[in-house]
């Protein structure tokens, strides 16, 4: 278990989101809980897995509350879900990002954009089935990573989309990401670090326009 996550004044060593690392290595597996229902269901799942699970907690979610039913329950592991159903762009978020994607797909919805949200929640392996389902639905996607975008999953989503579902795009597959970068310590230049949903309705409307 480790934490990930920035925003909190902590400085490099302490704020930046290392998933993309473990899911390099072959044999490992991890998974990127977005509420307080899928952090308890991917930590059930994670204990009983026989292969080794890296779970990675976002500082910035410790406060956010959600119903949990007390008896025991799993999320398979390297399953994504969608959250909002949409039908003109599909957004990927990962743990964080995915409530950064929900609050840019209000937004979009008032400009007469639907937007599919799906919330990754496994970082290794990856739900690339459930992604490119929604994407030859949408046409469109953009993945939000709050990891640097060297690399990154981000790109490993996009360049997959891009093999797997290249006649069904109409535009291209996008990212918004942190830049590459240290996270910084400074606070205003950190809160310009972290993607926000007015980078991501700014990159869809790019594509839908």
């Amino acid at each position: 278990m480790t934490r990930i996550g920035a925003g909190f004044g902590s400085a490099a060593q302490h704020s930046e989101s290392f998933y993309s690392i473990i899911s390099h290595i072959p044999g490992l597996k991890g998974v990127v809980p977005s509420d307080p229902y899928t952090a308890k269901g991917l930590l059930t799942a994670a204990i009983r897995d026989d292969d080794p699970v890296v779970y990675f907690e976002h500082k910035g979610l410790y406060l956010n509350k959600g119903a949990v039913p007390e008896e025991s329950y799993v999320i398979p592991l390297g399953k994504a879900r969608t959250v909002k159903p949409g039908k003109d762009i599909t957004l990927v978020g990962i743990s964080r990002m995915t409530w950064v994607c929900t609050e840019a797909a209000e937004e979009l919805q008032k400009e007469g954009i639907d937007a599919e949200v799906i919330d990754l929640l496994s970082v290794s392996p990856i739900d690339y089935d459930h992604i490119i389902d929604s994407v030859r639905r949408t046409h469109r996607l953009v993945v939000v990573d709050e990891d640097t975008p060297v690399c990154s999953l981000a790109s490993d989503i996009c360049a997959r989309v891009a093999e797997e579902a290249f006649d069904y795009l109409d535009a291209p597959p996008s990212r918004v990401t942190a830049p590459h970068t240290p996270v910084p310590y400074s606070r205003p230049l950190e809160n310009n670090y972290v993607p926000n949903a007015g980078r991501v309705v700014r990159t869809v409307q790019g594509l839908v326009s």
